[in-house]
């Protein structure tokens, strides 16, 4: 039977292939290719390149894996393990050249549904600032950093100042109005708020004790797959209201005391 750390091996290999090409890709100018949610909600070709390259990869080392992606759907597993894939999360920060976007890769076990699944491993790649965060269940979660070289990660709890906090907005304008009276609803407990645009790098900033919490509603499952682990696998929590786990309706990360906080405030 394949470990996570195997998993993890793999995951690791292919997010900084995928991340390479997006990369080079990003240098070469980038090309809108369609919208889909929304007006804001964009593709680019690389999107779509890199997404083929992942699918490609996992395809001949594991052909009896599943698989879900953001922009190709998905495909069944007769393995039990699915690969829940986002080829370039923070694709409007990827077009305007801003260097916060990321290859996401996790494997799962059982359904790609988050609120069925055991996610086993997980790699966040930002190639931007080659940064890699990795995790497999029961292994930990670590950072392979050009700048902080290779450390294990932590969360962290807020400090008397209060916390840093990540969110993020939907694309739909008709969800603004609730977003900002949630955020308004946050910020008793907030020092200061902080919009990325990338819910994986969020969420691994948490795990990193870069932020102190991360919440948002609407995220997909390849938006949270990899991202979740991480925290988790560094001693945070995740999960949505009231006891949820974490999912379409919210998604909140956090070490275990500022979570339950943070959630009961949401889930009020």
């Amino acid at each position: 039977m394949t470990t996570p750390l195997e998993l993890q091996s793999l995951a690791i290999e292919i997010a900084r292939e995928a991340g390479a090409l997006a990369a080079q890709r990003r240098r070469e100018g980038v090309h809108i290719a369609a919208t889909k949610s929304a007006l804001a909600d964009i593709v680019t070709d690389a999107d779509r390149e890199v997404e083929e390259l992942i699918r490609d990869r996992l395809s001949t080392a594991r052909p009896g894996d599943g698989f879900l992606g953001e922009e190709s759907g998905e495909g069944t597993s007769t393995s039990g393990v699915t690969w829940v894939v986002d080829p370039i999360d923070g694709t409007v920060n990827y077009a305007y050249g801003i260097p916060a976007y990321a290859v996401s890769i996790a494997a799962v076990q059982g359904t790609a549904d988050p609120a069925e699944w055991t996610a086993l491993a997980g790699a966040v790649f930002n190639p931007a600032v080659n940064e890699l965060f990795v995790a497999a269940r029961g292994e930990g979660a670590r950072l392979h950093s050009a700048i902080e070289g290779e450390r294990r990660l932590a969360v962290a709890e807020p400090s008397p100042a209060g916390a840093l906090i990540a969110t993020g907005f939907g694309y739909d304008p008709a969800t603004h109005a609730g977003d900002l009276a949630r955020l308004s609803s946050v910020m008793p407990l907030a020092r200061d708020i902080r919009r990325i645009g990338a819910a994986s790098l969020d969420l691994v900033g948490v795990a990193a004790g870069r932020l102190d919490a991360y919440y948002e509603r609407g995220l997909h499952p390849w938006d949270l797959a990899a991202g979740t682990l991480i925290v988790e696998e560094a001693g945070g929590m995740t999960g949505g209201y009231s006891g949820e786990r974490a999912g379409r309706e919210m998604t909140v990360a956090a070490a275990p005391e500022f979570f339950r906080r943070l959630t009961d405030l949401l889930s009020n």
